[in-house]
C-alpha cells in the first residue's frame, strides 16, 4: 500500500480520493507515494487562506520572516541526502546531482533569509522646499508559484524563499510529474514556524489548479517556470485578473566552439551542457556551432566522449545519465530523432532505448551532425539529449547562428581567446553567458533568466528578486 500525501491549505492537510501515482522513471516499479489532485474549488480555498494571512505576515518583522527562513534552509541542508535521494526516486537525475540541488534548495533559503534584513529603501529632498521624500518596498501579496518536474527542490525554493522573505504569502503548484520533493520541501518550511495560510501547497493537473490560480483575481502575483506554450496561457490570464506575471520558458542555447579553443575543455563542456541530467535542463546546450578548423576533430572527440557515458539507475554510483523522466517524454525524444534523420541529418551516435536491470525510460545521449539551422531540431525545444552540431565558417558565421533562434536563455563559447569572449558576451542575445563553461549550471545568489521568447518579467534569484515580490512605495512628508 502507497503512502498517501495531501494538499497544505491553511496549515491543514486536505487530501483527497482523487490520487497520482509517483513513479520511480529508474524502476517503474517503484512507486513512491500517491499524491493528491486538488480541484479548482480547492485552489481557491489556497488563495482565500493566504488572504487572510497576508494581513499579519505582510507586517511580521524581518527578524521573524529571517528566523523561519533561516531554519528551514539548516534543516534542509542536514536532510540533502535524504531529500536528494528522494529527488532521484522520482525525477530520474543521478544521485549526486539529486543531493546537490538539495544543497542548492538549503543554500537558497538561507541566503534569502538574510534578504528579509537587507529590505532598503531611499530618503531624498524634494525639489520642493521643506519636504522629504521616502522611496520604500512594501509585500506584493499573495503569489502564485507554478514549478516544473525537472528542478523540484531548487526552482519551488527560488519562488517560495523571496516570496516569504519579503512579506508575501504563496501558493505554490507542484507539476504532477515529481510531486514528491515539492511536498517535501513545503512540510519543513511549514515545521520551521510558518503561521497557517502563510504557505500553500496545491498539487494536481496544471489544466485545473494552473488555471485557476493564474486566473484568480484575489492573487496578486503569478511566478511561473515551463513551457511556452503554457506560459503564454498563464500570461494571459493572469494579466486578465490584473496579476504581475513572471515567466521563465525555456530556450534552444548555443554553444559555439571556435578553432583555438582548448578541445579537452570543449568536449567536457559540450558533453555536460548538452546532454548532463538527461538534457532536461531550459539551460542545456541542444545547438553545438562549431567554426571549420576544429569541427571534424571535434565531432570525433565528442563521439568518443559520448561512448563512455554511463546509463543506468539513478541511485547506482557512478552513473552520469539517468532515465528521461516519464514516457512521454521518452516518447518525444525519440519522435525528435527520427524528424532529424527525415531532415536529412547525420546521427552521429546514440538516440537508442536502452534495457538496465530495472525496466525504465533510459536513452543513450544522441548526436547529429551535418544539420542546417532551419531543422527542426535546431529550433524547437526538444528537452532531452539530444544535440545538433552545426558548422560554421568562423566566428562571425557562428554569433549570427547563435542568435538566429526565437529563444535567448542560455548560451555559450569556448575559445582561448579574449578578444572573441569579449566580444561574445556582449552580443550573445541572452540573459545567461558562459564562457570555456556548460550553458547550463548557476549560482544561487546571481540573477537567472532570458530575453526574447524565453522569459518575461523581472529577473528570479539574487538580491534582484525583490524587483518582482515587492511594491514600491513613495511618500512625501511636509513638515
Amino acid at each position: 500500500m502507497s503512502t498517501a500525501f495531501a494538499n497544505l491549505i491553511d496549515g491543514e492537510q486536505v487530501d483527497s480520493t482523487d490520487r497520482s501515482r509517483n513513479i520511480n522513471p529508474s524502476n517503474l516499479g517503484d512507486v513512491i507515494g500517491e499524491y493528491a489532485r486538488g480541484t479548482a474549488a480547492d485552489a481557491d480555498r489556497a488563495v482565500a487562506a493566504a488572504r487572510r494571512a497576508f494581513a499579519t505576515w505582510s507586517q511580521s518583522s524581518p527578524q521573524q520572516r529571517f528566523d523561519i527562513l533561516d531554519r528551514a534552509g539548516t534543516e534542509i541542508l542536514a536532510k540533502k541526502e535524504e531529500l536528494g535521494r528522494l529527488l532521484a526516486r522520482e525525477q530520474g537525475k543521478p544521485l549526486a546531482d539529486g543531493i546537490g540541488e538539495a544543497g542548492r534548495a538549503g543554500a537558497i533559503f538561507k541566503f534569502f533569509a538574510g534578504e528579509a534584513l537587507r529590505i532598503t529603501g531611499d530618503k531624498l529632498d524634494s525639489v520642493r522646499p521643506g519636504i522629504d521624500v521616502e522611496v520604500t518596498r512594501e509585500p506584493l501579496g499573495v503569489i502564485a508559484a507554478i514549478t516544473p518536474w525537472n528542478f523540484p527542490l531548487a526552482i519551488p525554493a527560488w519562488k517560495i524563499a523571496p516570496a516569504l522573505a519579503f512579506g508575501n504569502t504563496v501558493v505554490l503548484k507542484p507539476a504532477e510529474l515529481a510531486p514528491g520533493s515539492p511536498w517535501a520541501l513545503v512540510d519543513i518550511v511549514q515545521r520551521a514556524g510558518l503561521p497557517p495560510g502563510v504557505l500553500n501547497l496545491m498539487m494536481g493537473p496544471g489544466s485545473t489548479i494552473g488555471a485557476a490560480l493564474a486566473s484568480s483575481p484575489d492573487v496578486d502575483a503569478v511566478s511561473f517556470t515551463g513551457s511556452q506554450e503554457i506560459g503564454r496561457g498563464v500570461a494571459e490570464a493572469a494579466v486578465k485578473a490584473g496579476s504581475r506575471v513572471q515567466l521563465e520558458m525555456g530556450g534552444k542555447n548555443p554553444l559555439i566552439v571556435l578553432d583555438d579553443a582548448d578541445l579537452k575543455v570543449a568536449v567536457n563542456v559540450a558533453a555536460n551542457g548538452a546532454f548532463f541530467q538527461a538534457g532536461q535542463r531550459c539551460t542545456a546546450s541542444s545547438r553545438l556551432i562549431v567554426t571549420e578548423g576544429i569541427h571534424d576533430r571535434f565531432v570525433q572527440a565528442l563521439v568518443d566522449r559520448m561512448k563512455t557515458l554511463v546509463v543506468d539507475d539513478a541511485l547506482k554510483p557512478g552513473i552520469d545519465l539517468g532515465p528521461v523522466v516519464d514516457d512521454r517524454q521518452l516518447a518525444k525524444d525519440l519522435e525528435y530523432i527520427e524528424i532529424g534523420r527525415k531532415e536529412g541529418a547525420r546521427l552521429a551516435w546514440g538516440g537508442e532505448r536502452l534495457t538496465r536491470d530495472t525496466d525504465g525510460y533510459y536513452l543513450s545521449p544522441a548526436l547529429f551532425t551535418d544539420t542546417t539551422p532551419e531543422m527542426r531540431i535546431n529550433q524547437e525545444e526538444i528537452f532531452g539529449p539530444v544535440a545538433a552540431i552545426i558548422r560554421a565558417e568562423n566566428y562571425d558565421e557562428a554569433l549570427k547562428l547563435a542568435n538566429d533562434t526565437p529563444f535567448g536563455l542560455s548560451s555559450g563559447i569556448v575559445t582561448t581567446s579574449l578578444k572573441m569572449a569579449s566580444h561574445f558576451k556582449r552580443h550573445a542575445q541572452s540573459g545567461l553567458v558562459m564562457v570555456n563553461l556548460p550553458t547550463a549550471g548557476l549560482d544561487y545568489h546571481v540573477p537567472f533568466g532570458g530575453r526574447k521568447g524565453s522569459s518575461y518579467g523581472p529577473r528570479e534569484q539574487g538580491s534582484y528578486a525583490k524587483e518582482f515580490y515587492t511594491i514600491v512605495k513613495t511618500a512625501y512628508v511636509a513638515p
